[in-house]
């Protein structure tokens, strides 16, 4: 199923030791790996940038209602699609390139007793195993980056949502000349990472059908939760983003995290969110 380029990028994230190391960071949180709860988990299943925080932020763009069927497209372990159908009553779909985080995304719902409303399918961005106009609305949170070919992103998404559906995007853009250091929490070299800028972003989505209403930049608030999270470390404290942690263990999540500071500081990595829609 993966190719070489796939497998380069799947092997950044899964080593098979995924769930264990988990159940070892619940039981030191003082939480029991076999009852966790959605709150417990939300530390380390929301892999991406500013963690429980944008999820929230992302969810606001929602009203699916109790009838709604969402799509997590580059789902991970599950964090934001428990999130969403808690949140609303609906149901969520996932889908992802490492087999590993689908395994693990499917135990945890389990665990929280979620798995009628939600669930994981191993599989390809670029070729979903979904019927066309299935979806009331999809969402993707800092997966983009590692996919080259966006127009085919774009374009599947397109494909499966219903007529007027939204589409939700938490990414990565360049700005200035765009100069990351590697590794970061999505790519160990840029050879695996694939970051447009703003307005190419934009391009792409109009061009695949879908009309944008909303291009924000969230650079403010990613480097102030840094700061707070920082603070916390220095008050002895654990901070409340562990996901990049739990997947890539201390040594390089201390540096991918670094590294992607320094970019956004320096204004070479842009954090933004997109809504955008289907059009009618």
């Amino acid at each position: 199923m993966a190719n070489g380029r796939e497998t380069d990028i799947t092997g950044h994230y899964t080593d098979g030791g995924l769930y264990d190391r988990l159940r070892v960071l619940l039981a030191d949180d003082g939480v029991d790996p076999d009852r966790p709860t959605i709150a417990d988990l939300a530390p380390y299943d929301q892999f991406h940038g500013r963690a429980l925080e944008a999820t929230r932020e992302l969810a606001d763009l929602f009203d699916p209602g109790p009838g709604g069927h969402l799509l997590d497209i580059g789902c991970g372990i599950g964090g934001p699609a428990r999130y969403l159908a808690d949140r609303f009553g609906c149901r969520v779909t996932g889908i992802d390139l490492t087999e590993e985080f689908v395994d693990v995304a499917r135990r945890l719902t389990d665990l929280v007793g979620m798995a009628d409303r939600v669930s994981f399918e191993w599989g390809n961005a670029l070729a979903m195993p979904f019927g066309d106009d299935v979806f009331d609305g999809a969402f993707s949170m800092n997966v983009s980056m590692n996919i080259e070919d966006k127009d085919a992103l774009y374009r599947e998404a397109w494909r499966v949502l219903r007529r007027g559906a939204p589409l939700v995007l938490s990414e990565l853009a360049t700005g200035k000349d765009g100069l990351v250091d590697y590794p970061t929490p999505w790519a160990e070299t840029a050879g695996s990472s694939f970051l447009v800028g703003v307005d190419e972003t934009v391009q792409g989505l109009e061009a695949s059908g879908f009309r944008v209403e909303v291009v924000r930049d969230t650079t403010e608030a990613t480097l102030e939760f840094g700061k707070r999270s920082k603070a916390m470390l220095e008050r002895g404290e654990k901070p409340p983003h562990r996901g990049v942690h739990l997947i890539h263990g201390p040594r390089i999540a201390k540096t991918a995290i670094a590294n992607t500071a320094k970019a956004v500081l320096s204004g070479n990595l842009i954090p933004i969110e997109v809504l955008c829609r289907k059009q009618e």
